[in-house]
């Protein structure tokens, strides 16, 4: 099946496939609140129908919270071709607050911008303009050739926006039916706006809450100051040791599992020639913080960390008041990467902490989580192929590239359906996707659906 005809089937339908994104990014699919949960449903069978136009067998699915969406598509008759599952949610963050955008969020348009042509709306970019570039790519090929270049089947998902309450147990109990070949992703982004990118590692998250105790209650610190114990301050301390001066993390066996960058790969984040003064810059900040004999690329995207995020205790209200606090609390988190084991981690953050506590204090532990890292093979020869395409199409290399956050979705394709996905998107960093006034380019909706085209091309050539 050739490619060309294909791409100029896009490009002719661009002003058709712009009103389809446009009717499904006015369905207020907002997945976190109740009261749009009939919305919800009414974008998964908005979806169901337009699939089915295509010659999917597709059906919305039912589950505890919002309806998951499952098509599948046969490749051509007489030739064995590779089974793709894509993966993509309809479902969209709170558009609150609501007096910081300039229009309805569902009320979509296209805007000029200094910058260019942009799709105004919420879920744009995150994620029903990603996910519309891969439906209309297969739309295009259905269009000329008559059929899928492939085996497909396409799982679209209602809670991504709200934890994914209802994801695992339905790739649990529907394994068979979304098992293929390798998964892909459109969730992501261009790397620094123009360099086409396919995410290969993601880091994973780790969640810890502690409360010190110490005096059984409050104290006046007149009265206590200086031979009662301030559980503040042995909170404080002890969070301060977590580093040293060189920024590496003190905890025992925090880095069992962490491994280095293929050469390769080191080289291609070499020549993506990334701006950290201006990254830094753009927050009012200059200098690198993490691991000194690390570069800004390596700690965001394939070393771990241990951050504060949030510390309290005592009095915080206006005025002061001069209190020994009984009390004090922080909440931590990890990023990981490799084969770091978050539950071995957790054990061993807490046997640390116990480890320095003086007298008279007790420590008390809640989680919030846990989920490793995410490192995808890109020995697959889908990896490759879809790195030409993406190059292709944008008129540059494409990068395998790290992920500073984390993507569970990626991580339960490998753990529950024993499969490896591959993370490409076209998304840009000024998107504002989850903040008032999202847009997404036109230019990148453009592209993705042709690179979607090439994509499959590439992988079923």
């Amino acid at each position: 099946m050739t490619l060309d005809p294909v791409l100029t089937r896009i490009d002719a339908d661009l002003p058709q496939a712009l009103d389809r994104l446009m009717a499904l990014l006015r369905i207020p699919s907002i997945s976190t609140d109740p009261a749009y949960a009939a919305d919800c449903a009414r974008a998964a069978d908005w979806l169901v129908e337009d699939l089915k136009s295509l010659g999917f067998d597709a059906s919305s699915r039912p589950t505890p919270g919002h309806p998951m969406v499952v098509a599948h598509a046969e490749g051509p008759k007489g030739r064995a071709t590779p089974h793709f599952l894509f993966y993509g949610h309809y479902d969209v963050q709170p558009v609150d607050p609501l007096s910081l955008w300039d229009r309805d969020p569902f009320d979509p348009e296209l805007q000029e911008t200094p910058k260019g042509r942009v799709i105004r709306a919420r879920g744009a970019s995150d994620d029903k303009g990603q996910l519309m570039t891969f439906i209309e790519a297969m739309r295009a090929w259905k269009a000329v050739h008559g059929e899928m270049p492939c085996r497909i089947t396409i799982f679209l998902e209602g809670e991504e926006e709200s934890g994914s309450p209802s994801l695992i147990p339905f790739m649990q109990e529907n394994a068979e039916e979304l098992r293929a070949d390798i998964a892909m992703i459109c969730d992501t982004g261009l790397f620094q706006d123009t360099a086409p990118a396919i995410v290969t590692m993601l880091r994973g998250l780790l969640g810890e809450e502690i409360t010190i105790r110490g005096p059984s209650k409050d104290l006046h610190s007149g009265m206590y100051g200086g031979a009662a114990i301030n559980p503040i301050r042995v909170l404080s301390r002890i969070l301060a040791n977590m580093h040293d001066a060189a920024g590496r993390i003190t905890i025992p066996h925090f880095y069992d599992g962490v491994t280095e960058l293929p050469d390769e790969i080191r080289a291609q984040w070499q020549a993506l020639a990334f701006d950290h003064a201006r990254f830094l810059g753009d927050v009012g900040l200059s200098q690198p913080a993490g691991e000194q004999d690390r570069t800004p690329l390596e700690m965001i995207w394939s070393r771990p960390t241990a951050e504060i995020n949030g510390i309290w205790g005592g009095y915080t209200g206006d005025g002061f008041k001069t209190v020994l606090p009984s009390e004090a609390h922080a909440k931590v988190s990890f990023r990981l990467v490799g084969g770091q084991d978050p539950q071995a981690l957790r054990t061993h953050f807490r046997d640390w902490v116990r480890a320095q506590l003086p007298p008279d204090c007790s420590v008390e532990f809640q989680d919030h989580g846990a989920s490793p890292a995410g490192q995808m093979q890109i020995g697959h020869p889908a990896f490759d192929a879809a790195r030409r395409a993406l190059s292709a199409e944008w008129g540059r290399p494409a990068a395998y590239v790290g992920c500073g956050g984390s993507i569970p979705i990626a991580g339960y394709f490998k753990s529950i359906l024993g499969m490896d996905a591959m993370l490409l998107g076209f998304g840009r960093d000024d998107d504002q996707i989850h903040s008032p006034n999202e847009k997404y380019d036109l230019e990148c909706f453009h592209k993705g659906i042709r690179s979607w085209a090439r994509v499959l091309a590439g992988l079923t050539g």
